[in-house]
Formats: structure tokens, C-alpha cells, sequence
């Protein structure tokens, strides 16, 4: 069963505000848009009842081609972690929570890849999203397509927080 009724709790960042552009920090050194693949801070609050892990993903629906862009997708972070630093999700993990799994993004490396939408597509959203799990461990690996984890992350879905930051390259 899905829980389509999932409620939802607050996230913030002071790395940027909710429909705010995005810094150069969060934006893509290696996809070369003159930033440093730098995950933003994060905080939520207000989880649902019942919650025992999260899940963390950031998504560009503006991307051409189909089905979006995945920027990064963690799992397995212990419902007692209800904040990440920024640049958390650099590449290897290390400043993650022990046991979070990042799976790999679009640009092919696990880890968080910064905005870089092509030159005069137009503005372009970055979704981030804590999913609030009723599992401690999700049961997918690293081997998980970050395309294909919606799917699988929604029968256990309690609640969904999302902030979206807004980058547009000229």
C-alpha cells in the first residue's frame, strides 16, 4: 500500500532558502557550471510517528530528456540524524551518518553532483526531498538506480519534506 496520504514535516538550509537560486557551492564544478558539487546543509523537523529512517534526494524535473535528473540520492540514515552538514554528500561517504548509502546519481559517481542545466534552457528546479521511512533499513544498495528509487521508497513512505532551489545558466 502506498501512502499516497503521506504527511508532511518541515526542512530547511542555510545553505539556501526554499525557491531561492541556488549558491555557487551547491552548483556543478564537474559538470563544469563554476561550482563545487557541494551538498547544502540540511535540517528537518517534525518527522511523522513511527519514522525509522530517512532518505535524502535531490532531483532536476526541468532536465531534458526523459525523467529528469538525479543529483543525489542517500539512504539508510538512522531516524535519530535529523540534519547533514553541507557537502555531506561528497563523493566516498565519509561525512555521512555510519550505514547511509549513497547510490549513484546522473552524472554516474555516488555522490551529490551540483546544478548544471544546459546554457539557455531556462530556470531549472532542484528538488530536495527527506523521505521519512517506517523501515530502519531500506534493503536497497548501492547498486540501486537513483531513477528507480521513487518507486521503491514509497510503500514505505511516512512523509516527504522538500525544498527547491532554482539555478538557470545563461
Amino acid at each position: 500500500m502506498t501512502h499516497h496520504d503521506a504527511s508532511s514535516f518541515r526542512v530547511s538550509s542555510e545553505s539556501f532558502k526554499d525557491g531561492e537560486v541556488l549558491p555557487t557551492a551547491q552548483r556543478s564544478g564537474k559538470l563544469r557550471a563554476g561550482g563545487r558539487d557541494e551538498s547544502p546543509q540540511l535540517h528537518w523537523s517534525g518527522a511523522p510517528a513511527g519514522t525509522k529512517s530517512y532518505a535524502v534526494t535531490a532531483f532536476d524535473p526541468d532536465a531534458p530528456g526523459h525523467g529528469g535528473f538525479w543529483h543525489w540520492a542517500v539512504l539508510n540514515l538512522p531516524a535519530t540524524v535529523t540534519s547533514l552538514r553541507a557537502g555531506a554528500g561528497t563523493e566516498g561517504g565519509g561525512l555521512l551518518p555510519h550505514g547511509a548509502v549513497q547510490l549513484k546519481n546522473d552524472a554516474g559517481f555516488r555522490g551529490f553532483v551540483g546544478a548544471a542545466p544546459p546554457p539557455g534552457h531556462g530556470p531549472h528546479r532542484y528538488i530536495f526531498t527527506i523521505h521519512a521511512l517506517d523501515v530502519e533499513q531500506t534493503g536497497l544498495d548501492s547498486g540501486t538506480s537513483a531513477a528507480s528509487l521513487e518507486s521503491k521508497l514509497s510503500r514505505h513512505t511516512l512523509g516527504r519534506a522538500t525544498l527547491t532551489g532554482i539555478f538557470e545558466r545563461h
